[in-house]
């Protein structure tokens, strides 16, 4: 027995033979435990478990079984016997359909199971341009791996039950060309998705808005056909890739903070702009938000005359997808710091004409700003210690119109 054995494990053939019997093992096992997997939410856990047990044991003594035969160890007629029938049986035609949609099920695994450990989850934590990529990428080869898997295998069950595959490709692919000139969109869609995928022009993860801020969102899913969308409150746009004619993304390389703040025209401009200075200073030098600024803020001074007040700005280059939270923490402080400097934010003015006796009378609704304490009270209730330390965080959630952040100050220049 034992010679015969070697002289049989020095064929390489043997080798590959035996190779193929535990794949199919395996693959019989992975399926039968697919099956009670779906049967387990309406079975009592115990009784799952024991069929999953049974049945590994069962895919081990058909696997041993088969690998018997193909060794051709006589010697062991049990075995020997038992793998020749199950061999026979997945030589049949209904065998060979199980066999394939077995392996299927493995290729279906696997495909996950290599994109999860070449990008691994704990690597896309941080938002990088490469993370994105590399996210957005692994998607589409994942969908595309698995179309191809189904494709394959189903031509291959064709084959198993006698179905001429080749006469049926060939009429497919006719049908396909007729189809193809009444899907001229979806054929538009694909090859867009492909050209942003191959540009990077954005990718999952990334905040963006589409066809002149139509519908703005961060990107769950791309693929070749479409692009979905989560929007602030939870709705998810799908979009074909072939109907987006614009795109502003809001994450890419780098963003900027817009910060202004509006002061009356009676402020001292020149004590304002030091504050905000000082403001921006602080931010720059915390510890806590120094790692998402890019560059030293940059003030800008006086850029706007409102009709309610002076407007003033100063820019900050952050991180991607910083600029939402930092944003929140500057209008904080700076808040603070004006009600502590004793500067007075602007509150809205209306006038309207009433006509009498032929003359106009013009009046001005004011509203009258609340009573203020002294500069030094306000010192005393509101230290740089408490302008420094909010009490709780800014949400680092994007705000609703942060695909378009110059928006509001465009229509103040409009007015």
């Amino acid at each position: 027995m034992f010679p015969s054995l070697l002289t049989t494990l020095s064929k390489p053939v043997i080798w590959l033979e035996l190779a193929f019997i535990v794949l199919v093992g395996f693959a019989m096992w992975r399926l039968g435990v697919v099956l009670l997997r779906l049967l387990s939410p309406h079975v009592n856990a115990r009784l799952v478990r024991s069929l999953k047990l049974l049945w590994a044991v069962v895919a081990a003594y058909a696997t041993v079984a088969a690998a018997v035969h193909g060794l051709g160890l006589s010697e062991v007629p049990l075995l020997y016997d038992h793998g020749e029938r199950i061999i026979e049986t997945f030589r049949a035609s209904a065998g060979q359909v199980i066999v394939m949609a077995a392996i299927a099920v493995i290729a279906w695994n696997l495909v996950t199971f290599t994109s999860r450990r070449v990008v691994p989850e704990s690597n896309m934590t941080d938002f990088t341009r490469r993370n994105v990529r590399v996210q957005t990428l692994v998607g589409v080869i994942e969908g595309s791996l698995r179309l191809v898997i189904v494709l394959l295998v189903g031509i291959s069950i064709l084959q198993a039950l006698g179905v001429n595959a080749a006469a049926l490709l060939a009429g497919v692919s006719v049908l396909g060309l007729a189809v193809g000139f009444g899907a001229q969109s979806l054929i538009k869609d694909v090859f867009t998705g492909f050209f942003i995928l191959l540009e990077d022009q954005y990718g999952v993860g990334d905040v963006i808005s589409v066809n002149n801020s139509t519908l703005s969102g961060g990107v769950e899913r791309l693929t070749l056909r479409y692009t979905s969308l989560r929007a602030m409150d939870g709705t998810v746009h799908i979009i074909p890739n072939g109907q987006i004619l614009t795109v502003s993304v809001s994450s890419k390389d780098w963003s900027q903070v817009v910060a202004t703040v509006e002061v009356t025209y009676a402020a001292n401009i020149n004590e304002a702009l030091r504050v905000l200075g000082k403001v921006s200073q602080e931010l720059y030098d915390d510890p806590e938000w120094r790692p998402k600024f890019l560059a030293e803020p940059d003030i800008h001074g006086v850029s706007n005359l409102t009709p309610d007040g002076v407007q003033l700005r100063a820019l900050y280059k952050v991180l991607p997808k910083s600029q939402w939270a930092l944003g929140r923490e500057f209008n904080r402080r700076i808040k603070i710091a004006m009600d502590q400097a004793g500067i007075d934010i602007p509150s809205p003015q209306r006038s309207s004409s009433i006509l009498l006796s032929g003359a106009p009378l013009t009046v001005h609704l004011v509203k009258e700003p609340p009573q203020q304490p002294s500069t030094l009270d306000l010192r005393k209730a509101s230290s740089e210690a408490e302008r420094q330390q909010p009490p709780f965080p800014p949400s680092e959630t994007r705000d609703p119109d942060s695909t378009a952040p110059d928006a509001a100050e465009n229509e103040n220049e409009r007015d």
